[in-house]
């Protein structure tokens, strides 16, 4: 229990000491369970990563540049977007780390009725697909009309994963979020993380998941955010990232 301190005491160890042995009382928790602790992602980021801009990228350029990472010649720009078809599951990544807690923003836009727009984010910056299927991601995956636009997905590591948070596609249907990704149409992706474990995706405004990750994807390995692509065509800009 802490201890308590009364006159006299405190002013001598406020003259002493400046500090103390002594501690106030805090209000009752209301369960009698301890304060939960700061979490590790909290006090990093606090203590090493002002909150602010990090990074922004519009493509407009001609060349991809020494910022990214293509781990396929299919990452190319093209009209002032970064665009892939079939690169198979090798992406491209921005080799500047990410912020443990930060907001990930870009457009996605595809450019058939496949959809297929995928993202990576807290992942190592260098790793793809080394098979067919996406099973060994260093990441958190976003996928908006995935399979054939056929679902939009939360994905940890492995974008067929049994703990993969998913959307069934409906054309028809009163929830505007379980829509096809359409053609030509710019998608607004936000990603955000703010206290070192929980991830939030929203596109256009609308939340379409939350993922509190009891073993959250943090540190070495887990710096980087990027595209990816399986065989749609399939664009994206305007990246910005914000640290938290």
């Amino acid at each position: 229990m802490p201890r308590r301190c009364t006159g006299t005491k405190i002013v001598l160890l406020i003259a002493l000491l400046g500090a103390s042995s002594c501690v106030p009382e805090g209000p009752p928790t209301g369960d009698g369970a301890p304060a939960p602790a700061r979490s590790t992602a909290s006090v990093v980021r606090a203590s090493t990563e002002p909150a602010g801009k990090v990074f922004s990228d519009d493509f407009e350029r001609a060349e991809l540049g020494a910022a990214w990472n293509a781990l396929s010649p299919k990452w190319k720009i093209v009209s002032g977007r970064l665009c892939a078809r079939g690169a198979r599951n090798q992406g491209v990544w921005l080799k500047q780390p990410l912020p443990i807690n930060a907001v990930v923003e870009f457009d996605a836009i595809a450019e058939t009725d496949v959809g297929d727009l995928k993202a990576e984010i807290w992942g190592d910056g260098k790793s793809g697909a080394t098979q067919s299927s996406y099973v060994n991601a260093t990441s958190y995956l976003t996928i908006l009309g995935g399979w054939k636009n056929s679902k939009h997905v939360l994905a940890r590591l492995d974008e067929h994963g049994d703990d993969r948070l998913e959307m069934d596609v409906e054309a028809e249907g009163d929830d505007e979020r379980a829509r096809p990704v359409a053609p030509g149409q710019v998608y607004r992706f936000k990603v955000e993380r703010s206290d070192g474990r929980t991830v939030r995706w929203s596109v256009n405004g609308s939340e379409y998941f939350e993922f509190a990750d009891p073993e959250p994807l943090v540190g070495s390995g887990h710096e980087h955010m990027g595209f990816n692509n399986w065989d749609a065509p399939v664009c994206f800009d305007n990246v910005r990232i914000t640290s938290l």
